[in-house]
């Protein structure tokens, strides 16, 4: 079995942090909590992927403003 990459990890973890926060997750927070699961990630890393989410996943995830993510199932 392949181990998952880090930029797969990360994604992984702010779609399963969206999913827990229905109202959304301000970009800051949203890096914060991904850095909490795992002091090892590069903060650069994180904040690539979060700013990504939308190009990657855009019929999971929405920014209804500037700064805040939300997945589509809460809109």
């Amino acid at each position: 079995m392949k181990k998952q990459g880090i930029t797969a990890q990360i994604n992984q973890t702010a779609l399963r942090l969206l999913d827990k926060q229905p109202e959304g997750i301000w970009w800051t927070d949203l890096n914060a909590m991904i850095q909490e699961t795992n002091k090892n990630l590069h903060p650069k890393t994180i904040n690539g992927c979060v700013w990504r989410l939308i190009e990657k996943y855009p019929d999971q995830v929405y920014k209804p403003e500037k700064g805040l993510f939300k997945l589509n199932k809460y809109s």
